[in-house]
């Protein structure tokens, strides 16, 4: 590999390779999730073997298990303790042998399969002596926007009872390492065996067939569909144990091939704190920072720390990066906070160094602090990816609303160590119509994504110094795309010239 200043930058979107990897689609549900193939991609070309490579954001823990596979040392680093669950769960998969995860499924079924259907045989008035008998979990109240006051009413009695006995037997299971594998697929378990539960048909890993991953808040479904225990549970454990064989053969080819080095470690710690921690000896940081959407990680992932007795602290919740929540977060404050965690990155890597940054938002002023927090600190944007038509669109979306913004853009910075002062305003009379009326005479196709338009346009005027200056809103922005000539494809979700319409895309600049 060339020397970190030597790098050229990544210039071209990657394809999402999404579903192939087990061990991040099938064995938990989680809210987003890179695709596991562009991250791979990222690190591979930004850092060597034996480096450290963080994610301050883990979330599901991709980056950090990514490069762990790779024979770097992952960092994974998220306040949700759920997120934690999800990674160090998945990257210890690589202990244990595979006679140790078969044989705890066996004692599991042999020890639950029975009594789960005689339970769901039960009349109503019995089950509650059946459940005396069980450990559950507090009874704690839930955010104000849920249907229900209290968690345990997110449960059918007979769920409740499901739950709480595989939930007691899997703790049961001797052997460490599968009793930790079993406890993963128990988890996930939980995102089917609730009642907000609808479906799982046709939706996509990340949605789970709950309100929970479509309206990001507690909604009871009107009818909600009752899977049968054991058979959701036995379908997550095989998921597991899929997993585990995958990351077998991914370690077991690496030790044929030049030797097995890759290290994991997990930390729940505000970015603040955990900067101080790493200052200077990170040489690698993808991430993914909230995008300041109204979606409470912390809140909605309290149907699992509840029962796994990990809830976040009152101080991990005010420091949670998001707008809104119970807490009901100021726009203001998270961009304040964006922009001071982009610092704190930085002051983590090494000098000579990349970061990348996953983000996309309406918002300039979004952009104007990660990007105007870059510069401040000597790291300067080297490239600029747009990731569109792979990432998992939102419900919106999927109905054909071109006001909503699906892809997303993958800035990358290179640590120079020389701070520079955020851009002064050296085009007064930057013209977003003009800009927008170059960047579609420019395209060399005849569909494109708003998200490529919106994004070049993003960049132009910080160029230019003038993206504080920058006022466009949603609508605003489709109608100069409109103006010139193209129209939305509500079917495709992308934007088309209005005499030919096609799908076929191509390169432009």
């Amino acid at each position: 590999m060339k020397e970190y200043d030597e790098i050229s930058p990544i210039q071209l979107p990657i394809a999402a390779d999404r579903q192939s990897a087990k061990r991040h689609y099938g064995v938990h549900p989680y809210f987003t999730r890179r695709p596991q193939n562009v991250v791979r991609d990222y690190i591979l070309h930004y850092s060597k073997e034996g480096d450290s490579v963080l994610d301050p954001f883990g979330g599901s823990g991709v980056t950090a298990i990514e490069a762990f596979l790779e024979n770097r040392n992952g960092i994974q680093n998220d306040i949700n303790p759920l997120a934690n669950f999800i990674a160090a769960g998945i990257a210890n998969l690589e202990k244990g042998d595979m006679v140790e995860y078969e044989a705890a499924l066996r004692v599991l079924r042999d020890t639950c399969q029975k009594k789960l259907d005689e339970l769901y045989q039960l009349p109503t008035n019995k089950i509650d002596d059946f459940t005396r008998k069980l450990k559950l979990p507090r009874d704690i109240r839930l955010p104000r926007s849920s249907d229900v006051e209290h968690y345990r009413e997110l449960f059918s009695p007979r769920q409740m009872a499901a739950l709480a006995l595989l939930r007691q037997a899997v703790d049961n299971i001797a052997h460490e390492h599968a009793r930790r594998g079993m406890l993963l697929a128990w988890s996930a378990t939980l995102a089917k065996l609730n009642r907000t539960f609808l479906s799982a048909e046709g939706r996509a890993e990340s949605r789970g067939g709950s309100s929970i991953f479509s309206i990001y808040r507690y909604k009871i479904a009107k009818q909600p569909v009752e899977l049968t225990p054991w058979k959701t549970f036995e379908e997550r454990a095989r998921n597991v144990i899929e997993a585990k064989a995958e990351i077998d053969r991914t370690i077991e080819f690496k030790r044929r091939t030049g030797g097995w080095t890759g290290k994991f470690e997990v930390h729940e710690k505000d970015i603040d704190e955990l900067s101080k921690q790493f200052k200077e000896k990170v040489d690698y940081i993808f991430t993914d920072p909230p995008y300041g959407a109204h979606i409470s990680y912390l809140d909605l992932s309290t149907l699992w720390n509840c029962w796994l007795g990990s809830m976040p602290s009152a101080e991990a919740r005010e420091r949670e990066l998001i707008v809104g929540g119970d807490l009901e977060i100021s726009e203001t404050v998270y961009i304040e906070r964006l922009g001071e965690s982009i610092k704190m990155c930085i002051a983590m890597l090494k000098p000579s160094r990349w970061l990348s940054i996953v983000f996309q938002h309406w918002n300039t002023a979004y952009f104007d602090a990660i990007l105007s927090s870059a510069a401040e600190c000597g790291a300067e944007l080297r490239g600029a990816v747009p990731q569109v038509g792979d990432t998992i669109w939102s419900m919106h979306k999927k109905k054909g609303n071109e006001s909503v913004l699906a892809g997303e853009l993958i800035l990358t910075f290179y640590k120079e160590g020389k701070a520079k002062q955020k851009p002064r305003i050296v085009d007064k009379g930057f013209n977003a119509e003009d800009t927008v009326s170059e960047i579609l005479s420019r395209a060399q196709v005849n569909a494109l994504y708003g998200e490529h338009v919106f994004n070049q346009l993003i960049l132009s005027a910080w160029k230019k110094g003038a993206i504080t200056s920058l006022k466009i809103t949603k609508d605003g922005f489709n109608e100069l795309i409109t103006k010139h000539g193209w129209k939305y494809d509500e079917r495709n979700h992308y934007w088309v010239r209005e005499k030919q319409e096609t799908s076929l895309f191509g390169s432009h600049a």
